[in-house]
């Protein structure tokens, strides 16, 4: 809610432009901070007022001035709306052409639980996707808890995700709603899973409000790409077995359990209403109630405690910066392997970058996890190849474009010590060691582990020699994109990548690197798809030293090339980086 400009001290609080009349209402009943007689008719009045349309009436408000004067925040907004209502519209159809199918219960109560386990983590990851998600923006206004509850719950109501998960709740009760009996649990069951899964979803959110409010929850934001990732693998492989045959016939078991676990007892509460257990039906409309309402007491506990208890984020900060502070012994700290000059101290400015800084954090997590994944994922589908690795090598290796980019404006403190072709050439060298430190033993563990899911150990070392070849290219390739390309990357918008008019440079600077990284190797690439022929396989063993020497050398070309440049237009590329 826009409710956050209440002031802290007595008087009346200004209405928020956004919310009308409505907030009127609030502020009234808040207004009696002078006399005992007068705060206690305020105290009265606000027992008696219904806040419950006044905060349905907030939500529309905030909607509606949320489009204004933005033609493409309209343009978003009505496009999800209408592909929400058109995906809505055939997956309703779709749940109801399953009415009489044999396995519909299974299909209907799963779908169930997955909505209910999107509703709950789905704000951890886009907690700026709600505004309303963050309840102590009202901690100024004398409202009780268990209206608040009240009144947040309908005003959640509000929106394309309730409308898309009504639209699905009320496909699944049609699929499985036969007989008067079926009929009545299915106009429970409807809005009960809705009410369940949008409770749950703002339940969870203000138990963790001060982690969505937080650093590390815009660090979770940020991580959210990973989240989709792993999610379309999981879905890709689950589809690819489900749609074999037998393939439904397998969640049987689960859904046996799943029925039982709520939200998604309505739905099971309607399949057997459907099949006479009358007694079966109303167990689970109990569960489901009782789970509701506890659910509804955690969320009033939660809220109660947010209300009224401090963040202490700032103070626990501030501890652990000293700790930090006082556990460092000497300039490299924790780092007594590194060289104690200019490549040490910048070795480890890049490695702090990639646990600190929340951008370059959610970059490399998401690369190390897809690198994984893909040739893991395609090797359990038996369709793997142990050279799925160099998939890995090179999502790694995409890290080194754009070295300048990630320090922003901060670049001119590196720049005032760049001073001569030697210093550029320590720096850029210092930056590709430390992606080397991460991805060099990354990529021989996809390796090691790719060859034990196809079965092909005999070509584990040809795989790592490609990989390690084209992680090397890259690099090269890499450093020279960032001395001619550089490019801003914004510190405000958690998925904004690239500033505003850059785009064009970005996408130059990786499409082209990645193809002069293939030239690079191809080589490599040509004598790998030789030596794999049937009469050579044995020799294959000898691409792992000629990859390690081939990246090598790639990597020390490059960054020779690239020095010159750097010291050449170091005004031109701080002028780039700092756009954000």
């Amino acid at each position: 809610m826009n409710t956050s400009a209440a002031p802290a001290g007595p008087g009346p609080v200004p209405a928020a432009p956004s919310a009308g009349n409505a907030t009127g209402v609030l502020t009234g009943a808040g207004a009696g901070a002078g006399p005992d007689g007068a705060g206690k008719a305020a105290a009265s009045a606000a027992r008696s007022v219904n806040i419950t349309p006044i905060f349905v009436r907030l939500k529309l408000s905030l909607l509606r001035n949320g489009l204004k004067g933005s033609s493409k925040r309209k343009a978003a907004y009505f496009g999800a709306l209408a592909s929400a209502l058109v995906v809505a519209f055939f997956a309703t159809l779709g749940l109801a052409l399953l009415r009489g199918n044999a396995h519909a219960s299974t299909v209907v109560v799963l779908l169930a639980a997955i909505l209910a386990l999107c509703w709950t983590f789905v704000p951890l990851f886009f907690p700026t996707g709600d505004e309303t998600l963050d309840p102590s923006r009202l901690v100024m206004l004398p409202l009780r808890p268990r209206p608040l509850v009240r009144a947040l719950l309908a005003s959640s109501l509000v929106g394309i995700g309730p409308l898309f998960t009504l639209s699905l709740a009320i496909g699944s009760t049609i699929a499985l709603a036969r007989g008067a009996a079926g009929a009545v649990a299915a106009v429970l069951a409807a809005p009960l899973l809705l009410v369940g899964c949008v409770a749950l979803a703002r339940a969870v959110a203000t138990a963790n409000v001060r982690l969505l409010t937080s650093r590390k929850g815009r660090d979770l934001a940020l991580l959210s790409g990973l989240l989709i990732a792993i999610g379309a693998q999981v879905a890709n492989f689950a589809g690819q077995r489900l749609f074999e045959s037998g393939g439904l016939e397998r969640l049987e078991p689960a859904e046996a359990v799943v029925r039982w676990l709520p939200p998604a007892t309505a739905v099971g509460m309607v399949d057997s209403a459907s099949e006479g257990a009358y007694g079966i039906a109303a167990a689970q409309l109990f569960i489901t109630v009782a789970a509701l309402g506890l659910l509804l007491w955690f969320w009033e506990r939660s809220l109660t405690k947010l209300m009224v208890t401090p963040d202490g984020s700032t103070i626990s900060a501030a501890k652990e910066k000293k700790q930090r502070a006082a556990g460092a012994g000497g300039v490299l700290g924790r780092w007594p392997l590194l060289p104690d000059d200019r490549t040490g101290a910048a070795v480890q400015r890049a490695l702090r970058y990639i646990v600190r800084d929340p951008k370059t954090k959610a970059a490399w997590v998401s690369a190390l996890a897809v690198g994984m994944i893909i040739p893991v994922a395609n090797a359990l589908q038996g369709s793997g190849s142990v050279y799925l690795t160099c998939f890995a090598s090179g999502m790694l290796g995409v890290q080194m474009y754009n070295q300048f980019g990630q320090d922003t404006s901060a670049f001119w403190m590196v720049a005032q010590t760049i001073s001569s072709t030697r210093d550029a050439y320590v720096e850029l060298r210092a930056r590709a060691l430390a992606l080397a430190l991460v991805t060099v033993p990354y990529t021989v563990v996809v390796a090691a582990v790719t060859a034990a899911l196809v079965g092909d150990r005999a070509g584990f070392p040809a795989a790592l020699g490609l990989a390690l070849a084209l992680l090397g290219s890259m690099l090269c390739t890499g450093a020279l994109a960032s001395a001619r390309f550089p490019y801003s990357i914004p510190t405000d918008g958690a998925f904004k990548n690239v500033a505003p008019g850059q785009g064009a440079l970005a996408w130059a600077g990786i499409f082209g690197g990645l193809f002069a990284s293939a030239l690079i190797c191809s080589p490599v690439i040509v004598l790998t798809v030789y030596l794999n022929g049937a009469d050579h396989q044995s020799l294959s063993w000898i691409l792992l030293p000629l990859g390690v020497a081939w990246g090598t050398l790639a990597t020390w070309a490059g960054l020779r090339l690239a020095a010159p440049t750097v010291v050449r237009r170091l005004p031109e590329i701080l002028l780039a980086v700092s756009k954000g």
